[in-house]
């Protein structure tokens, strides 16, 4: 096929020619047929998983050249506009099987508060695209939205929450749903630990953007906003090489901060690397032994210059986090961009992963939420759930694929897991499958975690009942409902086989019915935009 597109294109170009040379004037470049380098195939049938055995199909390793490019892949759905973005790297963590109790009836995993998957998921819808199922991490689209979990008392660091009801998108038989919440405390602002911030940002050719580098500097001016007089802020920059815009400066410096944000320009090619380091290096010169110490990436992710494997910069976060120098990361941008990089980065360097797609998202991270985005409360926070082998037949923890915790690591100090800032909600849902006529216990939920402050280890837990399980979906909590929702369309978006007895109308009926719930929240209405946006571009 590839032989014979070329011939026809030759032969083309030939007879234009050959009309050229008789008169018939000169074609313009637009005139002349591009021939294809590559043809689509139709998908071969695969056949759907057994219901125990778990999903793993990773696409692309997080150790691959960052500015590898991306290869079209047989079966790929054709592009929904003349704009889809291009090399775009994600990482496929497959999908958690459904457990037989009898096999294991525990569940531990490490918490997360990432939530960069569901805004990059908002930023292709808005653009006219579907989200590459490989982008959706399903636990990033909860922990997006606000849970109404009630704040734990000043006497505790955090709260477990737990309740429960019917799923509405499964028809052949009965599953409930399990939402553990997690709570931490608040801080206020005032209150708030002194800052030590590196801003490391990406002014590379590819960030020569408003949507990059341009929003890079707006968000930047929130932050300046909220300082505090004692806080300090550094700039580093790299393009081809690392260089220092802003030496430390006291947060009540305002105009000379801003005009340092105000001269970033963009230059040269890619070397994370060496910005990254350099960042670190700023963060100790004027480290705070009682304060935070943060350094805080800006980029899309991409590297091209010095050493642009991730395994390379990922171990030298990890010593610096030994330090108690921590790691942000905050993505920028479409086409050309590494979301494996980025969210690895922030998991590595005890920080989370955020991702701005428009001024707004900058506010919320900037403005609304600035204490919990820098003031860590809880460091390796893991959780375990136990199931009760009576009561529970099966179970499936819904997301966190790639923040599995063996079960004899959970009270292992040692391991590494997940980190909460102040007044932080972490949630995962549970599908689970009951014995018919079963009473009693369904499951204690256990967290652990390490008090930054005074690396003292705490556990908490609490017990769920069968009696506190809704038996009609729309009795639940509002909050309840709207996560289970959330996680059905990311499950779709993700092309997950549990999903595959429901559909993006199921969903959008959901979530128009509970919008009036959530009368005028701004965030639930654009998700039911997001939702029928999404219905019918895959239509």
């Amino acid at each position: 096929m590839k032989t014979l597109r070329k011939a026809v294109g030759l032969s083309v170009l030939f007879v234009l020619l050959f009309l050229t040379a008789c008169g018939g004037g000169a074609p313009s470049a637009t005139e002349v047929p591009a021939s294809q380098d590559y043809e689509y195939e139709a998908p071969a049938a695969t056949e759907a998983p057994a219901m125990e055995a778990p999903m793993y199909a990773p696409t692309m390793s997080a150790t691959q050249s960052m500015n590898g490019a991306s290869q079209p892949q047989a079966g790929a759905p054709a592009p929904k506009s003349n704009n889809e973005p291009y090399d775009m790297f994600f990482e496929d963590y497959g999908v958690n099987p459904s457990i037989d109790t009898e096999d294991d009836n525990l569940s531990t995993f490490a918490l997360d508060v990432d939530t960069g998957s569901y805004t990059v998921m908002r930023n292709y819808l808005n653009d006219g695209n579907l989200p590459p199922a490989d982008s959706v991490r399903v636990e990033e689209y909860v922990n997006y939205f606000e849970q109404g979990y009630p704040t734990p008392s000043e006497r505790q660091a955090f709260g477990v929450y737990i309740d429960g009801g019917p799923s509405p998108f499964t028809q052949t038989e009965r599953y409930d749903m399990l939402r553990v919440g997690i709570q931490g405390y608040e801080v206020s602002e005032e209150e708030r630990k002194d800052a030590n911030l590196v801003f490391v940002i990406d002014v590379s050719g590819s960030m020569d953007l408003d949507n990059r580098l341009g929003l890079v500097k707006r968000s930047l001016e929130l932050l300046v906003e909220r300082l505090h007089s004692d806080d300090t802020v550094s700039i580093v920059v790299y393009g081809s090489e690392a260089r220092v815009v802003l030496e430390p400066t006291r947060g009540s410096k305002s105009g000379r901060i801003l005009d340092a944000i105000y001269s970033l320009e963009p230059e040269g090619s890619t070397n994370a690397e060496a910005g990254i380091r350099l960042g670190y290096k700023m963060a100790m010169q004027d480290f705070k032994p009682n304060g935070i110490n943060r350094v805080i990436l800006c980029s899309d992710g991409v590297a091209n210059v010095g050493q642009t494997e991730a395994d390379t910069i990922l171990e030298e976060i990890r010593g610096y986090v030994e330090e108690g120098v921590w790691m942000t990361t905050i993505g920028f941008g479409m086409d050309n961009y590494n979301d494996t990089l980025m969210e690895q980065l922030a998991n590595d360097g005890n920080g989370f992963y955020a991702y701005v797609d428009d001024i707004d998202e900058a506010e919320r991270l900037f403005l609304d939420n600035l204490t919990s985005t820098l003031q860590t409360i809880a460091l390796d926070a893991k959780v375990q759930v136990d199931f009760n082998l009576e009561v529970v037949k099966r179970y499936r923890l819904v997301g966190y694929e790639n923040r599995a915790v063996a079960d004899e690591d959970f009270r292992d100090n040692t391991v590494d897991a997940g980190e909460i800032g102040a007044g932080h909600t972490v949630t995962a849902l549970y599908e689970i499958k009951l014995y018919p006529e079963a009473r009693g216990r369904i499951a204690t939920v256990n967290m652990r975690w390490e008090d930054p402050d005074t690396r003292q280890v705490t556990e908490i837990s609490k017990d769920f009942d069968t009696s506190d399980l809704a038996y009609d979906f729309r009795e639940t909590d509002p909050y309840f409902q709207r996560a289970v929702v959330v996680a059905e369309y990311a499950e779709i978006l993700k092309d997950s086989y549990w999903a595959e007895e429901s559909s993006l109308d199921d969903v959008y009926d959901e979530a128009q019915y509970l919008s009036d719930e959530f009368h005028r929240d701004e965030v639930m209405d654009e998700f039911v935009e997001l939702v029928r946006q999404a219905r019918r571009m895959r239509d």
